[in-house]
């Protein structure tokens, strides 16, 4: 046989298990410790629910109040938190070790924005052919990346060759 399925949040009403309560009514005016059977009583005449909002204090700390609202009212509350909230995301930026200059300034606008935005970036420099035998080339246009955005950014992840590519990760400060 299978034990039923924990509730979450708070323990309301026949649920709460303990024998003493520290009692706040529905107007938010502590009434003291009390047996839970008189809190539950009270919260009947009121025609409302007894619910635990401090599990860990001792005694417990419940409130009469409408359950179902108090719901509510903690779904918005968590719904306003994940709204702002900003996920980072890392934006990728493909440049070339012989870029000519306006390529490089198209690149780096596109650079800004995104740290504008709060996102970090990821500066892929990917060799081809012969310009294996020219590494220092790619670290000279890595390091003028990372002196353009200076003052904007701090570097995550320093310049490193990684097979045929060179890779180094942004972040805006």
């Amino acid at each position: 046989m299978q034990a039923p399925p924990a509730k979450d949040g708070p323990r309301i009403n026949q649920d709460i298990k303990v024998p003493r309560v520290l009692l706040i009514d529905q107007n938010g005016e502590k009434q003291g410790i009390m047996p839970t059977s008189a809190a539950l009583e009270a919260a009947e005449e009121a025609g409302l629910d007894l619910v635990e909002v401090s599990p860990t204090a001792d005694p417990p700390v419940c409130k009469i109040l409408d359950y179902g609202k108090y719901r509510f009212q903690e779904q918005k509350k968590k719904a306003e938190a994940r709204k702002k909230q900003k996920v980072v995301e890392i934006k990728e930026i493909k440049l070339r070790p012989n870029i000519d200059k306006h390529d490089y300034e198209v690149k780096a606008k596109a650079m800004t924005r995104f740290f504008e935005e709060g996102d970090k970036v990821k500066v892929t420099l990917r060799f081809r052919g012969r310009e294996m035998a020219h590494p220092e080339l790619g670290m000279k246009l890595l390091n003028q990346v990372k002196a353009d955005f200076e003052a904007t950014t701090k570097v995550e992840y320093e310049p490193k060759m990684e097979g045929r590519q060179m890779i180094m990760i942004l972040a805006p400060k």
